[in-house]
């Protein structure tokens, strides 16, 4: 099966999406290509259950400390990135022109791609050169820039990508189990219910998630149910305690604070920021997998 694209272009510039090709499901979710003619409001990125990895050429991405807490690093300027997974968002944008491709990873397609303790990247940003070798970006960057369209791009990243997977490390079994449960529940399963599930102990499935996803379970399972939250349809519910409820948040107070604790937003400011951009078509948020308060 093929994997499609889809593509928005507007006079700000040009987004281009692709589902991962299907021997590449389950290490990644999507690539993404842009092409930025600068000037544009920087992009707000709420906290997701991915890795992103972005190689660029023109202007660099500038990034911006957006979290109340939890940040730890990786504000500046990138031509390329890797962030991990987090429990803040983070604010970005391109003040001149330039073109970029990201990769989203699952979790562990990352640690096997990148064949690192995925704890080290947890609320971080690093060069690419820092986790697969001295000028692999260089490389990289070379062949994408030369590229004509965006499907021989594609090409580039399938291929780079099987190169990383070829001398990456296996995840292990039992939190490829978990993770899988987990992400199927939403988040909603404690550390007790997935010990049972998978028969190991609580403290080793903590050691095989900080070492293979990157976070405390409970801190995983927190951004898969408010991710799953801004995938619902906000106007489908007669107020926000229906939506909690939905999510599986224990009252509406929850849902306020972890909304606040990962984001820095409440709801309601959340969703008129999804107003925005779908008004003017400026992105001034994005959910990683998903869209804010689909409608």
């Amino acid at each position: 099966m093929e994997a499609k694209a889809s593509l928005n272009t507007e006079e700000r510039g040009e987004s281009v999406e692709r589902a991962a090709p299907d021997w590449l499901r389950g290490q990644v979710v999507k690539y993404r290509g842009r092409r930025t003619p600068g000037g544009m409001p920087a992009r707000l990125t709420l906290p997701a259950a991915t890795v992103t990895m972005i190689v660029g050429w023109g202007d660099p991405l500038h990034l911006y400390d957006a979290g109340e807490k939890g940040s730890t690093g990786g504000t500046g300027a990138w031509h390329a990135m890797v962030g991990g997974l987090r429990t803040s968002p983070v604010l970005g944008g391109y003040r001149g022109a330039g073109q970029a491709v990201e990769v989203d990873f699952t979790p562990l397609g990352a640690y096997m791609c990148l064949g690192i303790s995925m704890h080290n990247l947890a609320n971080e940003t690093v060069h690419p050169d820092e986790l697969v070798g001295k000028r692999w970006t260089q490389r990289l960057t070379e062949r994408l820039a030369a590229a004509p369209d965006w499907e021989a791009r594609w090409e580039v990243v399938d291929d780079a990508l099987a190169r990383l997977l070829a001398d990456g490390p296996e995840p292990s079994p039992v939190v490829a189990e978990a993770w899988s449960r987990l992400s199927a529940r939403h988040g909603g399963m404690t550390l007790g219910e997935l010990a049972g599930a998978t028969g190991r102990g609580e403290r080793r499935l903590q050691v095989l998630f900080r070492e293979q996803i990157g976070l405390p379970l409970q801190s995983v399972a927190r951004i898969l149910r408010f991710q799953h939250a801004l995938t619902l349809p906000y106007g489908s519910h007669a107020s926000l305690a229906e939506l909690a409820a939905a999510c599986g948040y224990y009252d509406q107070a929850h849902l306020n604070r972890d909304f606040k604790a990962l984001a820095g937003l409440t709801p309601a400011q959340l969703c008129g920021l999804a107003n925005q951009t779908a008004l003017d078509g400026t992105a001034a948020v994005e959910g990683g997998r998903t869209s804010v308060f689909n409608r």
